[in-house]
């Protein structure tokens, strides 16, 4: 039996475990002097000794499916095994993205060689879409970066041209403009009328917090992974500041006003703070109305754009019964995060454990496992894999 049964269930976030070189095949010959491993990723050292540990798929204990992480969870490097990892989670979708890129626009974004940004920026969605072609239920994310107006529109037609079904964008702010520029208007109007959503994810927004917050005069403590170069506790909790940061330009901008049909993402930040968030930008709204015409010039309340077109996940640690119950039955999104160890073992049954005590009813369950994920999706989503219970 999958491990996801009973319902129909699409994943919001998945990965694939990239392997050192993995870039090479995709990135253009004139880039890859400047593109090594050592320059993407400074700070890996594991990124960089790791060989490919993925066993074959006919050494898989299958009714482990959920239990191997990361290098040695079936499907998570090598592509033809991705299939029947599927099968066996249960899953109806999976959004994927990438694991070694996820610091992209920390590392190139801030430079000046938008020549370079862009390139890579290609050469990650032509490696996730490659990865994702063996089964039409893995949708592939392709990276879009905010550095320059006319790349950004082209780069974002190419990436649907590709075959992404969702386009990421950094939540870090560029260097010289808001993210709710008016010059990113091409991107809003391109991925509304491809009915494809924009997407933030977890390593998208820079540097979190600066290393001073760490010099506290004590023994250093180990990351979620026992190593000392991931998330810690406090750093953990700086998870949100950018999409947040991000996603109220967008909402205050009216970026979401107008374009009403464009639907946004954010995967893999946590949502405990996305109720506090809805209220504040609310109490902005009524205290900044007077004195800001783009406030009195809105079409909704700013948590009402938010019901309407953001979706966001839970952590299965977090309490996503009462999430729910704060932000609207429109907003939550189930997710996996497999095979990465963050999402744990067993994450459906620490969700109904939240669900249960904070008496989420069936038809607010339907929404946080299958239908919110089908209105966010659109387009990228075949007909066949819209499927309701």
């Amino acid at each position: 039996m999958p491990y996801a049964s009973g319902r129909v269930i699409h994943d919001a976030d998945a990965h694939i475990m990239e392997t050192p070189g993995f870039l090479e095949d995709h990135l253009e010959a004139r880039y890859r002097a400047a593109v090594t491993d050592s320059v993407l990723f400074p700070r890996h050292e594991g990124f960089h000794n790791t060989r490919l540990k993925a066993q074959p798929a006919t050494e898989i204990d299958e009714t482990q499916i959920m239990l191997a992480k990361n290098w040695d969870a079936l499907g998570s490097s090598i592509k033809q095994d991705r299939p029947r990892s599927i099968d066996l989670l249960g899953f109806a979708s999976q959004l994927m993205f990438t694991t070694a890129l996820l610091n992209y626009s920390s590392v190139l974004e801030g430079g000046r060689d938008a020549d370079l940004t862009y390139a890579v920026a290609r050469a990650h969605t032509r490696h996730m879409v490659d990865f994702c072609s063996v089964d039409r239920r893995l949708l592939a994310t392709g990276y879009v970066p905010l550095v320059d107006f006319d790349r950004t529109a082209k780069a974002a037609r190419e990436a649907i041209e590709m075959g992404a079904k969702a386009l990421m964008i950094p939540s870090r702010c560029p260097d010289d403009h808001s993210p709710s520029h008016i010059g990113f208007d091409p991107l809003w109007a391109i991925a509304q009328e491809a009915g494809l959503p924009i997407v933030f994810h977890v390593g998208g927004g820079g540097k979190l917090l600066e290393d001073a917050w760490f010099n506290n005069g004590l023994p250093p403590v180990p990351d979620f992974h026992g190593g000392d170069d991931n998330f810690k506790s406090i750093d953990y909790m700086a998870i949100a500041y950018p999409p947040m940061k991000a996603l109220t330009a967008l909402v205050v901008d009216r970026v979401l006003d107008r374009f009403p049909r464009l639907k946004f993402g954010v995967i893999e930040q946590g949502a405990s703070w996305v109720p506090g968030w809805m209220r504040n930008m609310d109490s902005a709204h009524n205290a900044f109305y007077k004195n800001e015409e783009r406030l009195q010039k809105m079409s909704l309340k700013p948590s009402e754009f938010v019901k309407r077109q953001v979706r966001v996940t839970p952590y299965p640690h977090e309490d996503a019964g009462w999430i729910i119950a704060n932000t609207g039955d429109e907003v939550c999104l189930f997710s996996s995060d497999y095979p990465h160890v963050e999402g744990g073992r067993h994450p459906i049954k620490r969700f109904e454990a939240s669900m249960e005590k904070a008496g989420t009813s069936e038809h607010q369950k339907q929404r946080f496992y299958c239908d919110n994920f089908v209105d966010l999706m659109g387009a990228g989503l075949a007909p066949e894999l819209r499927i309701a219970a």
